[in-house]
């Protein structure tokens, strides 16, 4: 039996934390250590734009100790994850080089829908309860130093998510500069926190009930032993966050942390994390949070396990991200009949062709979100609709896409109606996006759109082959295709140039 070790590193706003697994082919993963170290680079990023030279020093210190852990168990792989701290940071490149340097260690910076989703695989995988909470109505507040995400779901689908920034640590950075007495805290606080609550909850609830909200982030774990007079395992209701408030409140973090034998940088951020659970509660009327034990570390294994084919579970996570970008599509107008028959031709299309465009999984989602949302920009306006589209997608996050894919799909969707600039005219905005991979996914979604152009989905049938420097797709059908036929030459050309065979409209008509 095949067993090997696997490090996830978490490099957070306010600590740097590492899980050590074994992973063996036939029994999955377990758990073998977990370091952690108090570091709120956080701080300097909120406050000042950069991560300091001192913070530097001592992540550096942190990670070098955690490389000596890794060669202590023998680990032969790790994944290094930085999340808002470092992303938001100006000299990000720099820290990122030093670490590298100075400790062996690379570091990756994720967007912020990355990270999310990762906490969401880890939820969905290692919390028994996930699946029934995730029946009803439910909400999943996830509080990180920098920002608060709030995803919900219905009848076990992902529907919407949204980020805030109002992190713990942001938080009480920003009441910090108001030199706010003790006394007012309190109503200062909920007043600047729930006004972004009740923003979200107008958007995204609509009067809609919520019966349940999941917990998950940094603090919980803190929170949930200061509930005073009785033991509990997953959950807190409104009277136990309220009394929990209360004991912040009359006492300072220092006798906090000695009470309760935490970091008192951690005692400081209970009260903000504390409030945002409890306005989030009273404005969903949701009757508790359940509080599971899964950080960013736990959903760094998960993806590897499924990334190596390791992990069998239940749930589909594209399917969560159809599912998510399908109620964007919602929200928008979007005509579904349409955008969802553009997108089977377009994967289609996509699966019949890999040899020759040599892209894989990632990317066919990509061409799949913007077949969906192709046509969102005209709920703003229908003159213009291609660039209102680009700025709904950039403006929109997407879990489970990094900003560079999220680019790469609104410039899809834009450049399926726009002229196809040459890689001269769009190398200075198009930014770590890759040109191919536009041209390519643009190529397809233009021979889809125009087989539906009518809007009527005609045919009963696609049958798509590649023979003799062809694409030859075969429509099934008695409708009249002129409309199709009239428009198909001019994205056959683009096809053609892109990838230098051409596609071929032909009509079957079956009795």
């Amino acid at each position: 039996m095949a067993v090997k070790t696997f490090a996830a590193i978490d490099v957070g706003s306010t600590d740097v934390s590492m899980k050590i697994f074994e992973i063996t082919s036939k029994r999955g993963y377990r758990q073998l250590d977990y370091v952690s170290n108090i570091i709120e680079l956080g701080s300097d990023t909120y406050a000042d734009g950069y991560v300091s030279q001192d913070s530097i020093e001592k992540l550096c210190d942190i990670l070098i100790r955690f490389s000596k852990k890794m060669r202590e168990y023998g680990v032969v792989d790790y994944q290094a994850y930085a999340t808002s701290a470092i992303r938001e940071a100006k000299n990000k490149m720099m820290v990122l080089d030093l670490l590298k340097l100075r400790t062996g260690i690379e570091v990756q910076i994720l967007s912020n829908s990355e990270h999310r989703f990762l906490m969401y695989k880890g939820l969905a995988v290692n919390d028994e309860n996930f699946e029934k909470i995730a029946e009803k109505s439910t909400a999943i507040v996830d509080i990180g130093g920098g920002s608060i995400q709030i995803s919900l779901m219905n009848n076990g689908k992902l529907t919407a998510t949204q980020n805030i920034p109002i992190g713990a640590l942001r938080v009480r950075e920003r009441l910090k500069t108001f030199h706010i007495d003790t006394t007012h805290l309190e109503r200062v606080m909920e007043e600047f926190i729930g006004n972004e609550i009740d923003t979200f909850t107008n958007h995204y609830l609509g009067g809609k009930e919520i019966k349940n909200v999941i917990a998950i982030g940094d603090e919980v774990e803190n929170l949930i032993q200061m509930v005073p007079g009785k033991v509990i395992e997953n959950h807190l209701n409104e009277q136990q966050l309220n009394g929990i408030i209360k004991e912040i409140l009359s006492m300072n973090p220092a006798d906090l942390a000695a009470e309760y034998k935490m970091p008192y940088e951690r005692a400081t951020l209970l009260l903000p994390a504390a409030m945002i659970y409890s306005i989030f509660l009273q404005r969903s009327k949701a009757d508790m949070i359940w509080t599971p034990k899964v950080d960013l570390c736990d959903g760094i294994i998960v993806d590897e396990m499924l990334r190596t084919k390791n992990l069998a579970v239940t749930r589909d996570f594209d399917e969560d991200i159809r599912s998510a970008v399908q109620q964007m599509a919602k929200r928008y107008n979007c005509n579904k009949g349409h955008n969802l028959n553009v997108a089977k031709l377009a994967c289609q299309i996509f699966d019949k062709t890999k040899k020759i465009h040599g892209l894989g999984a990632k990317e066919r989602m990509q061409l799949e979100i913007a077949a969906i949302l192709h046509d969102c920009g005209k709920f703003i306006n229908m003159n213009g609709a291609p660039y209102n589209s680009y700025a709904i997608i950039m403006s929109t996050e997407i879990m489970g896409l990094s900003h560079k894919e999220r680019h790469e799909v609104a410039n899809i969707v834009k450049y399926n109606a726009l002229p196809f600039p040459y890689y001269e005219q769009m190398q200075g905005v198009i930014g770590e996006c890759n040109y191919m991979t536009i041209a390519k996914l643009v190529a397809i979604l233009r021979i889809a759109n125009a087989m539906d152009r009518s809007h009527k989905q005609k045919a009963s049938a696609y049958d798509i082959v590649v023979k003799n420097k062809q694409l030859v797709i075969t429509i099934d059908t008695l409708s009249d295709l002129a409309l199709e036929r009239g428009l198909f030459g001019d994205k056959a050309d683009f096809f053609l140039q892109v990838y230098g065979i051409r596609p071929v409209l032909k009509q079957k008509r079956s009795i």
